[in-house]
């Protein structure tokens, strides 16, 4: 028997390196995660001829809250974000943590709490359509700066996403992949995935092709900071990536 195709989504590229993501979650129908703006979102969704029924927030910065109010009112659609920072997230309507669900249509996602870049911070996770919308926990050979949280915060956050199916897809809301490549192969300079995914991605870039989003597996196997051992060593690898 073969496989139901997994659900589209759609990469809008806005500000210098966000990426926003139309999840079209049934024919017609798109959540929008963490809209920094609002015009793309919406040329983009009339574009794919789709209605937009919900915004995904996942953290309440600027860059990924500041078309909330905007697409809303274009579109009356519900906003859902972190209850740890509802009073942030403009235009919320529902406020979720973890052990929670957000339906779309028939379609169901789970909710999990990985404070560590802000303190509230959630991600959303969509089993069927082997989808994890991670905002700015983790990136591409990557994690998020610890602006409110620790090191401790970001591994029990990372060890979350590492038990997830290793064909998970991984959406983020940057593309800071060559700066993380750059910065990962001084950190394991022998791994041999990351120097081949490191060549792969400067080709893309050099191309001018996004790199997002890619699998846990590449992650598992090249990312610095889900790979540490415990949360000193990550750590002290933010740390340096920091000081980069």
């Amino acid at each position: 028997m073969e496989k139901a195709p997994l659900a589209p989504v759609h990469r809008v590229p806005v500000l210098s390196d966000n990426y926003v993501w139309l999840f079209e979650y049934a024919p017609g129908l798109c959540a929008v995660l963490d809209p920094a703006e609002a015009a793309p979102v919406l040329a983009a969704a009339e574009g794919l001829g789709l209605r937009i029924s919900h915004i995904l927030n996942t953290h309440w910065h600027p860059d990924h809250v500041g078309g909330n109010l905007a697409i809303k009112a274009a579109s009356g659609c519900a906003i859902i974000g972190p209850a740890r920072e509802k009073d942030r997230i403009p235009g919320i309507d529902r406020a979720v943590d973890e052990g929670e669900q957000v339906g779309l249509g028939k379609h169901v996602g789970d909710i999990l709490f990985v404070g560590a870049h802000t303190a509230g911070h959630i991600a959303y996770y969509f089993p069927w359509a082997r989808a994890l919308f991670c905002g700015d926990t983790m990136f591409a050979m990557g994690c998020g700066r610890l602006f409110e949280g620790t090191a401790d915060d970001m591994f029990a956050a990372l060890a979350k996403f590492r038990r997830l199916p290793a064909s998970t897809r991984i959406f983020c809301a940057h593309e800071y992949t060559l700066s993380n490549a750059r910065f990962a192969v001084t950190v394991e300079p022998d791994n041999a995935a990351l120097a081949a995914r490191y060549a792969a991605v400067q080709a893309a870039r050099a191309n001018n092709e996004a790199t997002v989003p890619f699998l846990l597996a590449d992650e598992l196997a090249t990312n610095p900071f889900i790979r540490a051992a415990d949360s000193a060593e990550l750590g002290l690898r933010r740390r340096a990536k920091d000081a980069f």
